[in-house]
């Protein structure tokens, strides 16, 4: 099919969007802003659907062409897909989240000062499709800021809640701590190499530390006894996006924050900051397990952290009761199977950054799905533990089905996306013989077993606290069909979401132009 959209036009509609919905707010005379979240849920699903006909970006990179920081391939579309995605039904959360959200904003009429919760998640949308295409350290630096400005106000949004005020400043706190380990490990990085494109850096390291002499043989590069400063610069960079992802030890602030905030804002921030922090850290380790001379000491630090986070997200997920922090902890764990892909990167590159956008992808639905839910059965329980699920099954048989398909894939069962995704992890850490990560990522699929299974059994087996049916609105029961059915779909026929993950040159091969 031919491709007639520019890539970037993609981000530019989303961008006028968020603008469109900030004038929109400042001049409606209505209190009740809801009519923005559904017009821009209607613009965006075009935008997903036009994302099919893009036109990706040139694969030579000049010097002085704004194609040197910017890029388009599979993965990138991809993840612009999953932006995309992830806003939808965040808005759609919020429709649901409203009357609650309205009750801690100060206003003469309920809904006023509730606009903005519907436009700085379309800016964040924008951030995340930078981050998506960014090849250069200095557009992942601008639109990962932009993405997490959004999030500071998103998640301190609730002005009149303690919990939501504590979780925004902890979380401003921490993350402009990450931000300059960020900075300064960029800084390290070019100090070392003279850049910022991933693909100059790329080629300026392989040479650096290795030369070919006269004859075929090895020669030392220009920067051969500069491993130390190279792997204190990776390090840096690790750390600032191991706290973008929840890898332990970077995760502390994860359970205060997903409780702290509005539901939809800890939905949003589970799986479109997760996803946006695995595809530049997918990126980032392309460029430096490219250098023999650091190859191994990277692998195993990804490793370590695959591990930590495994233990860490499974083990203190075992005792919560509030769901929100489970599915907090769970979250951890989580972003542990997929550093045990990233950690594998350094085999076959191409397996494993598909088993990490797959997984992803069904950690989405799951993840989205089962949070849709939790705002719906709050609104009426007026609470997020799982003893507010008690009976579910016999209040609504269709949220109880839902959230036991979400739970079944974010355990693992298998024909659901869940399982697929997980099996594509440990296919991975297999081929590159990560035999101690496989025996820890058995026993915390075991481990997740156990405290999900909580849940289904609080809404299958015991009796209900309040006999009164639930009742869905309609563009959430859609929601809801729609994820569930995914989920299933993705379980069973994977191939249409493989197929987008395989990169296809329609060129010669990219060729670095240097200055």
């Amino acid at each position: 099919m031919q491709q007639v959209v520019p890539a970037i036009a993609l981000e530019v509609s989303v961008l006028l969007l968020g603008v469109l919905m900030l004038f929109a707010e400042a001049f409606s005379r209505r209190a009740d802003r809801s009519h923005m979240a559904k017009y821009a849920i209607g613009v965006l699903a075009a935008l997903v659907g036009f994302s099919f006909f893009t036109q990706a970006a040139p694969d030579t990179i000049a010097a002085g062409s704004y194609w040197k920081f910017y890029s388009v391939d599979a993965t990138a579309l991809f993840f612009k897909r999953i932006a995309l995605v992830s806003t939808i039904v965040f808005l759609v959360m919020a429709l649901e989240y409203r009357h609650i959200l309205a009750r801690f904003i100060p206003g003469e009429e309920e809904g006023r000062g509730t606009g903005e919760f519907y436009c700085l998640p379309v800016f964040i949308c924008a951030g995340l499709m930078f981050m998506a295409s960014a090849v250069d350290f200095i557009l992942i630096f601008v639109s990962l800021e932009l993405v997490t400005i959004g999030f500071y106000a998103l998640v301190a949004y609730m002005r009149r809640h303690t919990l939501s005020l504590e979780a925004g400043v902890k979380y401003l706190i921490l993350g402009a701590l990450s931000t300059g380990f960020l900075v300064y490990g960029i800084t390290w990085i070019f100090g070392l190499t003279g850049e910022t494109s991933l693909a100059l850096v790329k080629a300026n390291l392989i040479s650096g530390f290795s030369a070919a002499a006269a004859g075929g043989a090895s020669a030392d590069g220009p920067l051969a006894g500069n491993e130390t400063a190279l792997l204190f610069g990776i390090v840096l960079i690790l750390v600032a996006l191991g706290f973008k992802v929840a890898a332990a030890p970077f995760q502390l602030w994860v359970p205060d924050v997903y409780q702290g905030a509005p539901t939809p804002v800890t939905a949003f921030l589970s799986v479109g900051s997760k996803a946006a922090g695995f595809v530049v850290l997918v990126r980032v380790l392309d460029v430096f397990l490219a250098v023999p001379a650091v190859q191994g000491k990277v692998t195993a630090v990804l490793v370590l952290l695959a591990a930590a986070t495994l233990i860490y997200g499974n083990i203190t997920a075992l005792p919560q009761e509030n769901l929100k922090r489970l599915f907090a902890y769970s979250s951890i764990a989580h972003a542990g199977y997929l550093l045990m892909a990233c950690a594998s990167l350094g085999g076959d590159f191409a397996v494993a950054k598909q088993a990490v956008s797959f997984y992803l992808a069904g950690y989405l639905l799951m993840t989205l799905l089962s949070f849709l839910i939790l705002i719906v059965v709050a609104r009426h329980s007026r609470g997020d533990e799982i003893r507010h699920f008690n009976g579910l099954g016999k209040r609504s048989p269709m949220l109880a089905f839902a959230m036991t398909l979400a739970i079944a894939s974010l355990a693992g069962i298998p024909l659901t996306a869940g399982f697929l995704g997980k099996f594509l992890v440990f296919k991975t850490a297999i081929a590159t013989g990560h035999w101690v990560l496989i025996g820890i990522g058995i026993v915390a699929v075991a481990a997740g077993f156990y405290y999900y299974i909580k849940v289904i059994a609080a809404m299958y087996w015991r009796e209900p606290e309040d006999a009164k049916s639930i009742e869905i609105a309609p563009l959430t029961r859609a929601a809801i069909t729609i994820l569930g059915v995914l989920i299933i779909v993705l379980g069973i026929f994977p191939r249409p979401v493989l197929d987008q993950l395989r990169e296809r040159r329609q060129g010669p091969p990219a060729q670095v132009a240097r200055h």
